[in-house]
């Protein structure tokens, strides 16, 4: 890999997409003082280049164009060239990411932008190919324009960075306050229904993303109006994915993105998130429909997480890469002719008949395996057998073909633990855990938050990222969220008073470290994390939700499992520092309008207290975690004691004649405790 070249100064690096360019012939730099003093010094730009390890175009950029000799001494001679992990650094990467868009209209990895040496951007843009082709300009001709503008038209520069820096403090300081009404949510409806694509699922056309916040939030959605398209957008598209090329038909898992309408071709990384916000969102979609479709999607998830994704410690990784031996999507392809080898005739042809594999292929000449335009129902009719025959036979055949497939070089695994993006497989692990009654997803998540609790908290300071015993980074708002989110989960999930108590004590340091306290809501950084050009507050839900989105939604909880009104009134200043940008765009908020979608039902508040032995106490529990309930806070404790610390309310709640007792509030009044637990089943509908 080196070709006996001389390390740069990512060779002291951790981070794997840093790693890998440590050996090219740029001379480059982590981002960190040491580079910017040396762009002081020698009065240079910088060309800051951010990518994240499995990203394609960023390895064909890194070949085509960073091994390049001439680009080299372009760069070396003329530059000061900064890599960036966009996952241990998102701060950097969603300034620039803007600038970018900005400047561009567009935006994605790699991202490039050239910058002073006090950080302030005059250039960007994506992906350059070394000539110019495509319609993109070539970087050789880039860098020589940027280094003599940068030289020789210094007047220029300076107009270009004040006015970028001016429209980027504008943008974090728009938003205007005001109440953020519910009409708003039938806005995201219909704005969803619009772009539902009716055959094949999912919104809009190609690339295609399956968007789990959106289908959450339709869920809710169809449970406050009982309007049948919100359940059937968010069941044609669950469907449809499992059925698409964009799952892993042979070892399970979801890929990051389909390329086509019909979600046949994917990007063939798989990323930690999106594995986790979709198990979250197939269990909710079970506890709702109790489509025992949606359990074994949800479980076979979990199998692969279990095998691909978990380090031996508990902890996750964070992805796995498209590409092996530098063909995009290699491990995961078959022609004909190697299944009907591996299967036999009989078997193999009958494989090949269900997933649409053909000689001719559907991916540059080989299949991705799909059961897009298949119904087993009616094959196992043609075929005179039973569905449940045909589908053990397909299983057979499954375990052969990833037996064989497991002797093919596996795609780069990126191996750093990730706080934020484990918090999430911890939140839907105990989702799963709670909806399937699976005690083992719960201590999966166990190991992973203890993993986090131990290696990636110092000090009482959350960190980004662990990878070979180096810790990094101090946290951002997202990854403070996602652990409080995962908390409350965990909680609901085990009923384990302590999760509440951890939640309380997280909370206070989100506080403390990025409330703004003059306006609400979140900044991204902490007050003790490096000064960027601008402070910013992030409530887009992109591929992951936003820090404020899941903050909101978790403080929400926690304000109705805890009777916490000062949670409560910091929800509503969210609505309303938020709600220009909400409003002008409902479709890219849907998690953050979980939130609204939540309030507009009257909550059931439920205080439990009584023995862990109790049988009808564990039923009615069991009964209560696998039921989708939107505006159901059940606080469950053994000793009334516990109470006091968690929720003042209810410190003087107790046992009536030492049996398990239900205390329930509704519409803010309560009714007098009970001890009779069927006639609580019957008031909860659960």
């Amino acid at each position: 890999m080196a070709n006996n070249r001389k390390p740069n100064q990512l060779i002291h690096e951790k981070s794997p997409y840093l790693l890998q360019h440590a050996y090219q012939p740029v001379d480059w730099y982590p981002w960190g003082k040491e580079a910017f003093e040396k762009a002081k010094r020698e009065n240079k730009p910088l060309l800051v280049s951010i990518g994240y390890s499995t990203c394609h175009w960023c390895h064909v950029m890194a070949r085509e164009t960073f091994e390049d000799e001439e680009v080299a001494n372009i760069l070396n001679e003329r530059f000061v060239a900064v890599k960036v992990d966009r996952e241990e650094r998102p701060d950097i990467d969603s300034i620039y990411m803007k600038v970018c868009q900005m400047l561009t209209g567009q935006g994605g990895w790699p991202l490039h932008v050239f910058i002073t040496p006090d950080q302030k951007p005059f250039y960007a843009g994506t992906y350059f190919p070394k000539e110019s082709r495509f319609g993109r300009p070539g970087f050789v001709d880039v860098l020589l324009q940027l280094s003599q503008i940068y030289h020789h038209e210094q007047e220029k520069i300076e107009k270009t960075t004040t006015r970028i820096v001016e429209a980027i403090h504008q943008k974090a300081n728009r938003n205007k306050k005001g109440e953020l009404k519910s009409s708003v949510l039938h806005q995201a409806f219909h704005q969803l229904s619009n772009l539902f694509d009716p055959i094949y699922g999912g919104f809009g056309q190609a690339p295609k993303f399956p968007t789990p916040h959106m289908l959450q939030f339709l869920l809710k959605y169809y449970v406050w109006t009982k309007d049948e398209h919100a359940l059937y957008m968010v069941n044609k598209t669950l469907m449809q994915l499992r059925k698409g090329g964009i799952w892993d038909h042979i070892g399970f898992g979801f890929s990051r993105y389909s390329t086509d309408p019909m979600w046949l071709v994917p990007h063939f990384e798989k990323m930690l998130y999106d594995n986790a916000l979709l198990l979250y969102t197939f269990s909710e979609a079970y506890q709702l429909t109790k489509n025992p479709q949606y359990q074994r999607i949800a479980e076979q998830i979990i199998t692969f997480i279990g095998r691909d994704m978990q380090h031996e410690s508990g902890a996750f990784f964070s992805a796995i890469d498209a590409d092996s031996d530098g063909e995009e999507g290699k491990f995961y392809v078959w022609t004909k002719q190697e299944i009907i080898e591996i299967l036999g005739q009989e078997l193999g042809e009958t494989f090949c008949h269900v997933y649409g594999i053909t000689e001719d292929g559907n991916f540059e000449g080989k299949n991705i395996p799909n059961l897009i335009f298949t119904n087993k129902e009616k094959l196992a009719k043609y075929n005179q057998k039973s569905l449940k025959d045909l589908e053990w036979k397909l299983e057979q055949a499954r375990k052969l073909l990833l037996e064989k497939r497991s002797q093919r070089p596996f795609p780069l695994v990126d191996d750093k633990v990730l706080t934020g993006w484990n918090a999430l497989m911890i939140a839907a692990l105990a989702k799963a855990g709670a909806a399937f009654d699976q005690e083992s997803y719960i201590q999966m998540a166990k190991r992973a938050l203890d993993f986090i609790e131990h290696r990636l908290i110092v000090d009482g300071r959350v960190m980004v990222r662990y990878r070979d015993g180096e810790v990094k980074q101090k946290a951002f708002i997202d990854e403070y969220a996602y652990l409080l989110w995962a908390y409350i989960e965990m909680y609901e999930g085990t009923f384990d008073i302590t999760y509440l108590h951890k939640s309380k004590q997280l909370v206070k340091k989100m506080m403390d470290l990025f409330w703004d306290q003059e306006s609400g809501g979140f900044f991204f950084t902490g007050t003790d994390c490096e000064t960027m050009l601008v402070k910013e507050k992030e409530i887009y839900d992109g591929a992951l939700p936003s820090g404020n989105s899941v903050a909101a939604f978790s403080f929400l909880k926690l304000s109705r499992l805890t009777g916490n009104i000062d949670l409560y009134k910091r929800v509503q200043g969210m609505y309303s520092v938020f709600k220009e940008e909400v409003e002008q765009n409902p479709i890219g908020h849907t998690f953050f309008l979980q939130t609204i979608l939540m309030e507009q039902f009257p909550p059931k508040e439920v205080v439990i207290i009584g023995s862990k032995h109790c049988n009808k106490r564990k039923k009615l529990l069991k009964q209560i975690q696998q039921a989708y309930t939107v505006n159901l806070f059940s606080l469950v404790v053994e000793d009334p004691k516990d109470l006091e610390q968690v929720a003042e309310f209810a410190k003087h709640y107790r046992p009536i004649n030492e049996k398990t007792t239900v205390f329930i509030c509704e519409n803010f009044a309560c009714q007098q405790p009970t001890t009779n637990i069927e006639e609580v089943r019957t008031f909860l509908n659960v």
